[in-house]
């Protein structure tokens, strides 16, 4: 099963909302501090509803930590960013894919898009639109990449 990476969120609610579209489709939801809130922030909390028991959390102190346990796990890292060089569509993904995203207000820092094994973008057909929100984009990407390795029914 393909896995959810945040890295440096800062959203209490957006996290909470991707925490319960991971509840939904069985995925594991890895958290890179540091991050913007506290693990027991209450709108956090309140946008993950009565969900949290269904969430199979990680949290990893730094991101050396969270790449250390990845290379333990395997598979590999694709990072979601506006600076992404392929469309999310022409990506093949796989079960053992980690799909990293960035904080809300900077994205991924460019040294960990040049650690991951491919970049993805979403695409925006307005231009002026620079993304969309973050727990949109995780729910784009993953919901894809379920699609692809047929975990959805």
């Amino acid at each position: 099963m393909p896995q959810v990476v945040l890295v440096n969120p800062q959203i209490p609610p957006n996290t909470g909302n991707i925490a319960r579209t991971c509840a939904a489709t069985c995925t594991n939801l890895h958290l890179v501090a540091p991050l913007g809130f506290e693990i027991s922030d209450r709108y956090l909390k309140r946008a993950g509803l009565d969900y949290w028991p269904y969430v199979n959390l990680h949290y990893h102190e730094s991101i050396a930590a969270f790449q250390l346990y990845q290379q333990q796990q395997g598979g590999r890292t694709i990072g979601f960013s506006v600076a992404g060089k392929c469309s999310y569509l022409n990506i093949q993904f796989q079960p053992d894919d980690w799909l990293l995203f960035g904080s809300e207000t900077t994205g991924l820092p460019p040294t960990i898009l040049t650690s991951c094994q491919q970049t993805a973008y979403i695409p925006m057909s307005q231009p002026g639109v620079r993304s969309l929100n973050l727990s949109v984009s995780v729910a784009v990407g993953l919901f894809e990449a379920c699609r692809q390795v047929e975990l959805l029914k």
